[in-house]
């Protein structure tokens, strides 16, 4: 049996994607390792072997096998949506130096590829100047605000990861994150080291009670919604395709305009006999339109998105109705 083994399954995405690969992978032939920084059992009741591990802590991966691993999933990362205050080197002890830590265990359990999720700030520099993202752009960061340093040594993983692919044969699979939705019972992040609500849990909360929403800035702007399941379907097909590996916009290629954002949310949340109306406020601030090129997932990994929007928000007001993480998240 082959071990698929994924740091940071406690974290947002992490949790999901473990549960996802839980219910696809072929029990017979396959074999789920979770790990995270948290002393829980949640994934003891869910049937999954767990090891508390940190990244930072060299001598954790001596508990990981050696043996039969196939891939390597890291989903781990210090990130300033949930630092209030972080210095530099927290970002280079857990980013770079767990993320090498973490390479290194792929190179001595001769793991066959190694999967990446990275931040899209490493495209910085096209947002507002180009609204179609490919992947084949060159990287073009944005070397000021929070998110400089994280992208940086993100960045610096993606070129080790190049590294241990030529000099050990490993693949490697980048995935470029935009903002991934998904329910999550917090709804605040932070910016520049600000608390700040996340835009669109705080409107589906408005809409649950019927209250009035805000439109900020431009209707007609648009969005890639990527769900939290369709990147772990392009995650899943990223540990048996044949390719050598390669960077991936993870998204849906589809424009959902700022309007269609909160009409939905509206449709599938507001009591019936209680819509919140929108109030139209095109003079505050809105966002930098962008979608994503998904071509070449679609060719090598056989990636075809499964959630529309309204299907997202309709599994998102399942996945509310169940809090399946919040034990492991609010612990």
């Amino acid at each position: 049996m082959e071990n698929i083994v994924i740091f940071g399954a406690t974290g947002n995405i992490g949790a999901y994607l473990t549960d996802y690969l839980k219910n696809k992978l072929d029990v017979n032939k396959y074999h789920i390792l979770a790990l995270g920084r948290k002393n829980t059992s949640f994934f003891k009741t869910q049937g999954i072997d767990y090891i508390r591990l940190d990244v930072t802590n060299e001598s954790d991966f001596e508990k990981l096998p050696l043996e039969n691993v196939h891939a390597v999933i890291n989903t781990v990362g210090l990130l300033p949506a949930y630092s209030k205050n972080t210095d530099p080197f927290s970002y280079i002890s857990v980013n770079i130096e767990g993320g090498v830590r973490i390479l290194e265990y792929a190179r001595k359990s001769k793991a066959d590829r190694v999967i990446y999720t990275q931040t899209w700030a490493d495209q910085g520099g096209y947002w507002g100047k180009e609204t179609v993202l490919s992947p084949k752009m060159p990287r073009k960061l944005i070397y000021t605000g929070d998110h400089a340093f994280y992208a940086i040594t993100k960045a610096m993983i993606v070129e080790t990861m190049e590294h241990y692919k030529q000099e050990y044969g490993i693949k490697n699979f980048v995935f470029r994150l935009p903002n991934v939705y998904m329910y999550h019972p917090d709804v605040y992040y932070y910016v520049d080291g600000k608390k700040k609500l996340t835009a669109y849990r705080y409107m589906i909360e408005k809409a649950i009670k019927g209250e009035p929403i805000e439109m900020w800035g431009d209707q007609d702007a648009f969005k890639d919604i990527l769900y939290i399941k369709d990147l772990c379907q392009m995650i899943y097909k990223s540990l048996f395709t044949d390719v050598p590996g390669g960077t991936y916009n993870a998204g849906t290629g589809i424009k959902t305009t700022l309007r269609e954002q909160i009409e939905g949310i509206i449709d599938v949340f507001s009591p019936a006999d209680h819509k919140s109306t929108i109030i139209e406020m095109p003079d505050k601030d809105g966002f930098t339109s962008f979608v994503m090129d998904i071509e070449n997932a679609r060719d090598d990994l056989g990636y075809n998105p499964e959630y529309s929007y309204k299907k997202y928000l309709l599994d998102y007001k399942k996945e509310r109705e169940l809090k399946r993480f919040d034990g492991l998240w609010t612990a």
